[in-house]
């Protein structure tokens, strides 16, 4: 009976940790791109996080303004190195001392860097030399970090398109593009020995404009459709974010590397564009990432990944007027520079309910131009980088007969309301749960005290 204390101390805890878990949402995550002359002063960027239910924010590069005013907020801080210093990075330790000298010692730990990402979407930009220098550029970085003894504390990684997948459809044979070969194969193994993660941008939105029939859609957007079923798993897919995720896994899973972490670098969908295009407006932005939020906060995960939401990161938190290609590029923003929301998705910590299902059908025609693409499985756009764009290739898989109500069919129904459910219940569950424990606790205090 004397450790009773100890135990009973051991339950709260457990219990408080339990609860924090559970409300925590620091799996979610936005871009903040900087290609614009526009945008509020780095102290209103850190306000206005900080009025959000947002954990972390991914620059393209280490604007030092925005590291400094992100000090003492907590929130978590991916940091980048532009493609074009990739072979300095790779050649040259003492280059890579230098930048790590400049862009995370001055800041770090007040600002909470955790993750820089060694160029963006490198394996898919046709440039071998940077394919090549890729992972010596980052195992330079992470050994820079190792001197700094911040080797533990600060992760390495760099960031793929969904061009780095051969197959993507059905999600369970996933598999990344074998002329890839030792140069993926290297990468992985980076990530698993330093515990970094695999960090990839999956745009449903892209899948769309390769295919624009209203069921493609209404898959994309998370809304009510008739699925598509994996025949190989017998489970159906209900929106295309599990699908391209869980496509990730199988491809990771393929090359023995199922534990290394998947972490979305970007996601979105932009509310306006060119005359001529299909699929950009505010109804549609606000439906795939308002029903996003609420599917990551629901913590279903998705089918091969369940009970947890991987780290998303929203593209973007400000449009970016001086961003090349189409409309559509210069304009995913939530907010707007003068810091008010272009539509509302439930991310004020004022008002935490996840977004409602749009009101009416998806719209279907609006705005954006795109560079029309000629493949089935993939459409190309381009990506936002501070230094120089890239192609980003996304899965837009095909139509897949969903024919498999036979055995053991697993059906994973995301929908807004239902996900607004499940935020619900948990919270009760976990209130419940404290209560119970609390009690519990009281009445083990009180029989302990009643022997001594």
């Amino acid at each position: 009976m004397v450790v009773l204390p100890y135990t009973v101390a051991f339950l709260l805890l457990s219990c408080l940790q339990t609860v924090k878990i559970a409300n925590s949402q620091s799996f979610l995550g936005i871009n903040y791109g900087q290609v614009a002359d526009n945008l509020p002063p780095p102290s209103s960027n850190a306000k206005l996080l900080q009025s959000t239910s947002i954990q972390k924010v991914r620059l393209y590069g280490s604007d030092p303004a925005i590291i400094k005013a992100l000090a003492n907020t907590g929130i978590g801080i991916v940091i980048g190195t532009a493609n074009g210093d990739i072979p300095g990075l790779a050649s040259d330790s003492n280059f890579t001392k230098s930048w790590i000298n400049k862009n995370v010692l001055p800041f770090y730990p007040a600002s909470n860097i955790i993750l820089i990402t060694v160029g963006n979407e490198v394996m898919t930009s046709n440039d071998q030399n940077l394919m090549n220098k890729l992972l010596p550029a980052m195992q330079n970085v992470q050994n820079a970090l190792n001197d700094a003894s911040l080797g533990g504390k600060i992760k390495v990684s760099t960031v793929h398109s969904m061009g780095v997948l051969k197959q993507s459809e059905p999600p369970s044979s996933g598999s990344f593009d074998p002329s890839y070969g030792d140069l993926m194969k290297g990468l992985l193994e980076f990530n698993s020995a330093n515990g970094s993660p695999f960090a990839i941008n999956t745009y449903p939105y892209f899948a769309y404009r390769s295919d624009t029939r209203p069921e493609i859609l209404a898959f994309c957007l998370f809304q009510p459709n008739a699925g598509r079923m994996d025949g190989n798993t017998k489970i159906k897919y209900m929106n295309m974010f599990d699908a391209q995720v869980d496509a990730v896994y199988s491809a990771l899973n393929s090359m023995g590397f199922k534990n290394v972490e998947i972490v979305v670098a970007e996601t979105g969908w932009p509310f306006k564009g060119d005359d001529n295009d299909v699929g950009p407006s505010i109804e549609n932005a606000k439906a795939y990432n308002g029903n996003l939020i609420a599917h990551l906060r629901s913590m279903v995960g998705t089918p091969l990944m369940p009970g947890k939401s991987v780290d998303t990161y929203l593209f973007a938190l400000y449009d970016e007027d001086l961003k090349p290609g189409p409309g559509s590029e210069r304009s995913p923003g939530i907010f707007k520079t003068d810091l008010t929301m272009v539509y509302d998705v439930g991310l004020s910590t004022s008002n935490q309910s996840p977004a409602a299902s749009p009101q009416s059908s998806p719209t279907t025609t609006n705005t954006t131009n795109s560079t029309t693409t000629t493949t089935t499985t993939t459409s190309t756009t381009t990506s936002n980088n501070n230094s120089s764009t890239s192609t980003s290739t996304s899965t837009g898989t095909g139509t897949s007969t969903s024919t498999g109500t036979g055995t053991n069919t697993v059906t994973i129904n995301i929908s807004s309301s239902s996900d607004i459910n499940k935020v619900y219940l948990i919270k009760i569950f976990n209130l419940g749960l404290l209560y119970g424990f609390t009690r519990l606790s009281l009445i083990c205090l009180f029989f302990y005290y009643l022997q001594t």
